[in-house]
């Protein structure tokens, strides 16, 4: 059982992360300030500093916080397919659902970190290589079983087609809330599903 103050300390860096990632969402990281993070969370400027020992600590965090809400509910979604004995087909689809739901709960960070991703020289490259790495390799290790059991083509390069799939989730899912809000996430996810199973081309 975890104690009060360690249950507390867990709820004010939450605040913290949805203060800190809605700000930079909106302004950019150098114009965003602690003062404000702390304004926003709606806790002292002493307390941030208590939790992260800089602006950068905090934002490391958030990024590995983030993406690791992603990834477990990216593996989730691959075992629970797998536990009702679903095929990797199923589970990569699942999976697609899993982000667009994880993109429509969290729209700021995922905007935050599509932009941070391809920024080059920032303090935080090398932790958000890692992170992505960790939500990658999940896709790479259903593919890879596909590949295995004879469901996916031995031709499949095994990490571009996970790269390629996180992508096309995370793109379509920004456009679709900035362009199309008006659709639902079953529509969304019926289109990419489409995609995935290779039914596009319409044969």
């Amino acid at each position: 059982m975890e104690s009060s103050s360690s249950t507390r300390r867990q709820a004010t860096r939450q605040k913290l992360y949805e203060a800190a990632v809605t700000l930079i969402a909106e302004k950019g990281f150098s114009a965003t300030t602690v003062d404000e993070i702390a304004d926003r969370a709606g806790v002292a400027k002493g307390t941030v500093y208590y939790n992260f020992k800089s602006k950068t600590e905090l934002f490391e965090e958030l990024l590995r916080h983030g993406v690791g809400l992603l990834t477990a509910s990216l593996r989730a979604a691959a075992e629970e397919t797998g536990a009702r004995g679903g095929s990797r087909v199923e589970a990569l689809d699942a999976m697609i659902r899993a982000g667009l739901v994880f993109i429509d709960r969290y729209p700021a960070f995922t905007q935050l970190y599509v932009a941070e991703l391809w920024r080059t020289n920032r303090a935080w490259q090398s932790t958000l290589l890692v992170v992505r790495r960790d939500a990658v390799a999940v896709v790479e290790g259903v593919i890879a079983q596909g590949v295995a059991n004879g469901e996916l083509s031995e031709e499949i390069d095994v990490p571009l087609t996970a790269a390629a799939l996180v992508g096309m989730v995370l793109v379509a899912a920004l456009d679709w809330q900035a362009f199309q809000p008006e659709r639902s996430i079953d529509d969304v996810h019926s289109a990419l599903s489409l995609l995935l199973r290779g039914r596009v081309s319409g044969h």
